[in-house]
């Protein structure tokens, strides 16, 4: 029993060391680590085995490491909206999995929510058309598009107008568009669809790591930017909590909806066997802007959940007095 113990208790000791000291190397840790919410949960099996059996010296690894797991997901989980005054910014976005995704249900969302800028990632060129023909245009007639085939194309769209526009090409060729929006009556924000490369596969590894460092840092000094989209990537990566401590928040954990998924793809080989669900989108919003609301929405055709988020921009005079609030990584 004692054997049976340590086999169980290892395994988990041994991810919470990785995910809390950001150790993941190769591509099965990379992969491998955004499951760590499932493992957390799965971690009170060998504590309670080596309770059990009256095991301490396991009880008291497998606890530490419990604990450990537990401190790394639930802060994501218990967030608040903020109730900050200012010009409220509304942000949708959505990968629409190779321009599959129902578009009806798309332009839908966006009547419903209302959103000054949608992201789209994954946009082809005849995704564009559908969108266009479903009345997205009359609704949010200001736009950047880098439309291509397959996964690497890139939309931005807006109520109001866009300057400094233009289209990146990433990592793998993947497409991020990027725009400055101006609110009426608040501040010009620099808001980019991201989309680094997925780590589907080993020999995509090195895509995904450039991706990753390439994704535009904060100015918590200089402009207001915001950051939308598929980014491949959970709290539970290195790369991502690195980014958002540049000047960051997570909109959905600030809000306590950090833990919903928001991707679940199928396995490799196994094309009707779809894997645990995981947050890969996200809507990363510079420290000094509020969060009121985020809604994990659903759209027909897609592996994605869209995501919809409701800001406030700071007012200018106020932009320093929140630079330091936030509940992320």
């Amino acid at each position: 029993m004692t054997i049976v113990v340590w086999v169980l208790v290892t395994p988990f000791a041994l991810w919470a060391l990785v995910r809390l000291l950001g150790l993941e190397r190769g591509w099965l840790m990379v992969t491998g680590i955004a499951f760590t919410p499932y493992a957390a949960v799965a971690s009170v099996v060998p504590l309670a085995l080596a309770l059990a059996t009256g095991w301490w010296w396991a009880a008291g690894v497998t606890a530490a490491t419990a604990v450990v797991l537990a401190a790394c997901v639930v802060p994501r989980m218990v967030g608040r909206p903020e109730r900050r005054e200012g010009v409220a910014l509304r942000v949708l976005t959505a990968n629409v999995l190779l321009g599959q995704a129902d578009p009806d249900a798309l332009v839908g969302l966006v009547g419903q929510h209302g959103p000054d800028a949608l992201a789209i990632q994954e946009y082809t060129p005849e995704f564009a058309r559908k969108l266009t023909a479903a009345g997205l245009d009359g609704l949010l007639p200001y736009r950047v598009v880098d439309a291509q085939p397959g996964g690497h194309g890139s939309a931005l769209y807006s109520r109001h107008p866009l300057t400094a526009t233009g289209s990146r090409v990433g990592a793998g060729g993947y497409r991020s568009t990027v725009g400055t929006l101006e609110v009426p009556g608040g501040q010009a924000v620099l808001v980019e669809s991201a989309h680094p490369p997925a780590p589907y596969a080993a020999h995509q590894l090195a895509y995904w790591l450039t991706g990753q460092a390439a994704l535009d840092r904060a100015t918590p000094d200089g402009p207001l930017r915001l950051l939308a989209g598929d980014f491949n990537s959970t709290l539970d990566h290195a790369a991502l909590r690195a980014l958002i401590r540049s000047g960051y928040r997570d909109a959905a954990s600030v809000v306590g909806r950090g833990g919903t998924p928001t991707w679940r793809g199928y396995w490799h080989g196994l094309p009707r066997t779809r894997m645990p669900g995981v947050t890969l989108d996200h809507v990363l919003a510079d420290r000094r802007i509020g969060i009121r609301a985020v809604v994990v929405c659903s759209l027909p055709g897609s592996d994605h959940r869209p995501l919809f988020a409701e800001l406030v921009l700071p007012d200018p005079a106020a932009s320093n007095r929140y630079a330091g609030t936030g509940t992320n990584p």
